[in-house]
């Protein structure tokens, strides 16, 4: 299976010329089914070529593509193609990097291609790759998105899943795009202009005229395997209900728990439990796996029946990793996103951070979910789409919520009087929402069943080893939404394969269905009454405020202000914000509005500015500016200029190591114009460098993240003098450490040198000769972080650290090599 552009072979080129051409072949039946591949034949002269391509928005991408070149050559027939439109994935001057970037929309695909003379037959090439296709474009240790197809494991098959089967394809819904096969759909589909727009607003407006609700059920599973391979069938689970479910989605957290699942996508876990939850599916029903997604030890399955398969569309997957930088995936979350019918649906499966008082980094790590979790939308101009913006969120997981403030025995002894009520008096998560501090607008149902964390492996003791863990809830099924009805929710006690019992909920939920006269009478009624509108009314709105003045702006701390727009005409109007003149964005990199674009019948509307790494050090040397013209254009109506200013508060975030050796006092006390005399000056630095404070060899330390309001006074206290200790937990220090050398504008090893030390990457000794050349506060730095590396690999027993977790760090925070240099390699 190809992963990679490098897995990827060439076995022969077809010329695009005039008299080359490209013709669907795709059947009438298969059309009619969402997540049919796409056939096509492509002809020159006597040869001939039939492909098939997988269902998705990369196939809509090639065929776009191939039209486009095939349109150069018409153009220019006597003149060799220049084929512009390739530039944009050129990555490399190589042919071969040009030609892997051309196959770049078919995805990383292995596939052997060849030509022969028409014969009657034209030679098939299945171009499919599941695993390819829907890659993740996420950075450091997250992993890829993965569909499970026949192709990759055939042993992997849910019961009904040849009759699925159509002529050398599998029925899986596997990406975003979607056939129009009914109304309800056309709903969710792309519209361009305004009129178009307006009829899709009016629609959903009054989407209660022409819709009923149908109850469907959706049975939604659980389970902290802890790393062990399934030695039991799990039909006690999965198979519960009486009627087999329209819908399944079953999620596992710690899957794998080697030090290899952090670095490699594949795991052999992954096929065992597939494999596993496809032959415990409900026997009296057909399913077809749908999709599946994994982050490293979380893994979410979907199964859908056969004759719901044609209504899923718009199917989306995602994950984000929780952990230190945001990039350790052993907590975090996978999520599925899919419109079925009229109703949009967000599924996530998450693993929140672990250990009793640790409640805080677990409303946390939930909050970065929601605002790091995003889905692409089918119109790529539009916003991407977060959990919450889904008529329906079902969220489980190991959320890791614990009973606080009672001893294990009394927590006992409670159990065994069965007085659930008492006891979830003192649920961590309960607790939460009540305050709430998170899942705001979720509801669980009853829980009437035994805590489903700790137990002996393979028995139902609750944990006698030294640590003797207080039993807890620790997994957990929510909603968010309406038309919900909760028809049960349960633990799973047969099962003793981990330490964990699995738990589930089938939920019956009402989804909009379109009735399709309704809907037919209400599309006239507001084109007729749109078509009165526009010759009557043009756009018009007010503003609550054109002036905009951030103080005291700081490294990697928000700052919002809030634009509201009034719509004071007599017809909803279309807002974007557009870029000036000679500009490549509507505005400066360390502001964002949001939308940028959208509608208004009335809309509070929020400006944020946000100092990050790649803005801190131009704004700190004062040669940019809080200072920006917005220009908010309506469509059909005039232009607005929104003034933004403010000051920000220089940081050694974003300073340089040179500049900072030359302070004589904390960089928040200096005037700009001092700061700005420092950098100019051009003095050597002294030989002594102000290092950070000693960090504290701690268990887990950097893979438990910090807490942003510890960083924040850490900062402060860096920025504004060092008291005598540095405040916050050794994981935030740690944090802050890896964020303060992330920020430098020129790294500890300076650009100057990444050539030098490529060349000697292999040659230990020769390293030295690269130190020595280091500037001198440099190389200060340079031997306190080897120094403190070292002693943190001492006590790798106690923080369980080793030489490559280290190195993923090291990789992450240290800044790229120059532009110029094309060869990356990572020194250990």
């Amino acid at each position: 299976m190809a992963i990679t552009g490098e897995d990827v072979t060439l076995d022969g080129i077809i010329p695009i010329s005039s008299d080359f051409a490209v013709v669907e072949v795709t059947s009438a039946d298969e059309l009619a089914v969402v997540g049919a591949d796409t056939r096509v034949r492509l002809n020159l002269h006597d040869w001939e070529l039939e492909v098939r391509l997988p269902f998705g928005s990369h196939t809509r991408l090639f065929l776009s593509e191939v039209n486009r070149a095939w349109s150069d050559v018409c153009k220019s027939p006597g003149e060799e193609p220049k084929f512009e439109w390739l530039q944009k994935y050129r990555k490399a001057n190589k042919d071969q990097s040009v030609v892997k970037q051309t196959l770049a929309p078919l995805g990383s695909t292995s596939a052997k291609i060849s030509q022969h003379k028409k014969t009657g037959k034209s030679l098939k090439a299945d171009l499919r790759s599941p695993v390819a296709e829907d890659q993740s474009v996420n950075s450091g240790l997250e992993q890829p998105i993965v569909d499970i197809s026949p192709d990759r494991q055939s042993k992997a098959k849910p019961e009904g899943w040849e009759e699925l089967k159509r002529e050398g394809r599998d029925d899986l819904v596997r990406n975003s795009s979607h056939m129009a096969s009914n109304k309800a759909t056309m709903l969710a589909m792309p519209q361009f202009g305004l009129r178009d727009n307006l009829i899709r607003c009016e629609l959903l407006k009054n989407e209660d005229i022409y819709t009923y609700l149908e109850n469907f059920s959706f049975f939604l599973g659980s389970y902290n395997v802890n790393g062990q391979t399934p030695k039991e069938s799990l039909r006690l689970w999965l198979s519960s209900t009486s009627t087999p479910p329209d819908m399944y989605f079953v999620g596992f957290q710690e899957l794998d728990l080697s030090k290899e699942a952090f670095f490699f996508t594949d795991t052999p876990k992954e096929t065992e439990w597939l494999r596993a939850v496809s032959e415990s599916l409900h026997p009296d029903a057909k399913y077809a796996l749908v999709k599946l997604v994994r982050l490293v030890g979380i893994m979410l399955l979907f199964y859908v029946k056969k004759e719901h398969a044609e209504h899923i569309s718009e199917l989306e997957a995602e994950n984000v990793g929780t952990g230190i930088m945001g990039r350790m995936g052993n907590k975090g979350a996978v999520a599925i996103r899919f419109r079925f019918h009229n109703s949009d649906i967000c599924v996530v499966n998450s693993h929140l951070a672990a250990h009793t008082e640790e409640y805080e980094r677990r409303n946390q790590d939930y909050k970065d979910i929601c605002s790091r979790l995003l889905f692409r939308q089918n119109d790529p101009t539009l916003a991407p789409l977060s959990i919450l913006r889904h008529n329906l969120v079902l969220w489980l997981g190991d959320l890791n919520y614990r009973l606080s403030d009672l001893d294990v025995d009394r927590v006992k002894e409670l159990l065994v009087k069965k007085d659930f009520e008492t006891l979830q008096s003192y649920d961590q998560l309960k607790r939460q929402i009540d305050e709430e501090a998170v899942f705001v607008g979720f509801e669980e149902g009853d829980i009437d069943f035994l805590p489903t964390y700790k137990y002996d492996t393979g028995s139902d003791q609750w944990d006698t080893s030294e640590k003797c863990r207080v039993p807890a809830w620790c997994d957990r099924i929510l909603w968010r939404g309406k038309n919900v009805r909760q028809l049960h929710y349960q633990s799973h006690m047969g099962l003793r394969t981990s330490d964990h019992k699995p738990v589930s909920s089938l939920l019956e939920i009402g989804i909009k269905m379109v009735n399709e006269d309704s809907y037919k009478k209400m599309f006239e009624e507001i084109v007729r009454s749109l078509d009165k509108m526009e010759n009557e009314c043009i756009p018009s709105v007010t503003l609550s405020r054109r002036e905009f003045n951030f103080k005291d702006v700081k490294f990697m701390q928000h700052q919002a202000e809030t634009l509201t727009l009034y719509n004071d005409g007599q017809v909803p109007c279309q807002f974007e914000f557009i870029q000036k003149l000679d500009e490549p964005t509507y505005c400066k990199p360390w502001l964002t509005a949001n939308p940028p674009k959208g509608f208004i019948p009335n809309i509070s509307h929020p400006l944020t500015v946000f100092v990050n790494r790649s803005t801190a050090a131009d704004l700190n040397t004062g040669h940019q500016q809080i200072e920006d013209i917005l220009v908010l254009h309506l469509e059909r109506g005039k232009d607005f200029f929104l003034s933004v200013s403010g000051n920000y508060l220089p940081s050694c975030f974003g300073s340089s190591i040179q500049t900072m050796c030359q302070l004589r006092d904390p960089i928040q006390d200096m005037s700009l114009e001092s700061i700005q005399a420092l950098v100019s000056s051009g003095q050597p630095a002294g030989d002594v460098f102000l290092s950070p404070q000693r960090i504290a060899v701690g268990a887990e330390l950097f893979q438990q993240p910090g807490l942003r309001s510890e960083f924040q006074e850490i900062r402060d206290c860096l920025d504004t003098g060092m008291p005598d200790s540095l405040p916050g937990s050794n994981h935030s220090v740690a944090e802050a450490l890896l964020l303060f050398l992330d920020a430098l504008p020129e790294p500890v090893v300076p650009f100057s040198l990444y050539q030098q030390c490529l060349e000697c990457c292999s040659n230990p000794s020769q390293c030295k000769k690269v130190v020595s050349c280091l500037p001198q506060c440099h190389k200060n730095v340079f031997n306190y972080l080897a120094a403190f590396l070292r002693e943190l690999l001492k006590h790798s027993a106690y923080n369980s650290l080793d030489v490559n977790i280290l190195g993923e760090l090291n990789k992450g925070t240290l800044p790229p090599p120059p532009p110029s240099l094309t060869t990356i390699k990572i020194i250990k």
